[in-house]
């Protein structure tokens, strides 16, 4: 193929530019309730999120990168051409990363999934035909972006009932925070070992057996769980305190919950939403360096990992603080309690989404797990007009990322071509 380093540059920075994007935009899944209920500062969420946005990216994004970069469309007509393929992944990822960039700007919390998966399929339609596009597999995704609200919202729902039986309307809240609290906390830490184990230690090849790797997740939680009181020890509580507010010691010590959560939730949204930066990426490497092969399978290099893994970063470190800002503080009130409940209900349900490799979206994940925590409070807790805004956000999110990736393929073959 001709501009072979040119093309593998292209692909580079298109992909760290979307993965900018995702930081910029889907950081406030990982790390909005944790900020918004004052658990956390903005400060100190961007490097809790570094840490494990990045571990989780590098160690666990394999498994849906697979699914985005095979399952939507099929190459096969284009394998005597597979630079339209190029063309295609390169439009694909800067269509994604530009609409990205303009709702991280206008502080709209918009699915990443939608944008490249939108943007993969306008493509396709107008370069391959619409005969390439797997709608069934497509509706198959579309199906996961409403299940894996449900979900979560569910999870979440029980999870801030349980909190609330358990300790809020409990004759002594403090005493049953500090009693039930490091059994939260073993829940997170049995959660981050499992993914880890199942799927991001594959990658760098460590394997276990399914009962091995539950025995070390249960050690994990109980590891977590110590040192979770460790930190519950060491805080300062007044009864004083109380007074203004009667939970306002126990919401410290669901604060110290939220540190724990906004690890796991951070990891388990890097190894779920990296795959839509590094999957047209891994494609556009593949061709290249096959001498133009179109194949629907390819290893996902260590570098292709490591480069979603430093745009996720960035991308929160940049812009990350207006998205946050919308999820964290508009959508419904959040205290360290709620917010612990929709973090670990939006956790468990992109971890599951990750082992499987279904391509969920983290955005609608976090929304609705912070909505089933509002409506266990009540209707009145949510703020109606955010979430309308919101939605329809999410509605012109995959048409946009279509109508950029038809423009940019069109415009990248002109030049290339």
């Amino acid at each position: 193929m001709e501009y072979t380093i040119i093309l593998l540059i292209l692909a580079a920075l298109f992909g760290l530019f979307m993965a900018w994007g995702i930081g910029a935009n889907d950081v406030a899944n990982a790390m909005a309730t944790s900020v918004g209920s004052q658990a956390l500062t903005i400060k100190q969420a961007i490097i809790v999120a570094a840490v494990f946005e990045f571990t989780g990216a590098f160690l666990a994004g394999g498994q849906v990168t697979a699914t985005i970069r095979k399952g939507i469309i099929d190459a096969t007509p284009v394998t005597g051409s597979p630079e339209i393929l190029v063309y295609g992944m390169l439009a694909a990822l800067l269509a994604a990363g530009t609409w990205l960039v303009i709702a991280s700007w206008r502080g709209w919390p918009v699915s990443t999934t939608h944008s490249i998966v939108g943007a993969i399929i306008g493509f396709a339609v107008v370069g391959i035909g619409t005969q390439a596009v797997y709608w069934d597999k497509v509706g198959e995704i579309a199906a996961s972006w409403v299940v894996s609200p449900l979900m979560a919202g569910t999870i979440a729902f029980l999870l801030y009932i349980s909190v609330r039986q358990l300790v809020l309307r409990a004759e002594n809240p403090l005493q049953n925070a500090k009693r039930y609290v490091p059994f939260y906390i073993f829940a997170v830490g049995f959660i981050m070992a499992l993914v880890t184990l199942f799927k991001g230690l594959k990658h760098v090849g460590f394997e276990v057996s399914t009962a091995q790797a539950y025995w070390i997740a249960i050690a994990a939680g109980i590891a977590t769980s110590l040192v979770g009181i460790m930190l519950i020890s060491r805080l300062t509580l007044h009864e004083s305190d109380d007074a203004d507010f009667r939970f306002a010691n126990v919401e410290k010590i669901f604060g110290i919950l939220m540190i724990f959560t906004a690890c796991g939730m951070a990891f388990a949204h890097g190894s779920n939403d990296v795959a839509n930066a590094i999957g047209p990426v891994a494609a556009v490497f593949s061709i290249v360096q096959s001498g133009g092969q179109v194949g629907q399978s390819s290893p996902v290099a260590v570098p292709i990992l490591f480069l979603g893994g430093i745009g996720i970063v960035v991308g929160l470190a940049t812009l990350g603080y207006k998205v946050i800002k919308t999820v964290g503080k508009e959508i419904t009130e959040l205290t360290p309690s709620r917010g612990f409940a929709a973090e670990l209900a939006a956790a468990t349900t992109v971890v599951i989404a990750s082992g499987t490799g279904l391509p969920i979206s983290t955005t609608h994940t976090l929304v609705g797990a912070v909505l089933g925590v509002g409506i266990a409070r009540g209707i009145d807790a949510l703020n109606l007009s955010v979430i309308r805004n919101i939605f329809m956000s999410w509605i012109i999110t995959l048409p946009a990322g279509a109508i950029l990736a038809i423009v940019f393929f069109f415009l990248l073959r002109a030049i290339l071509g």
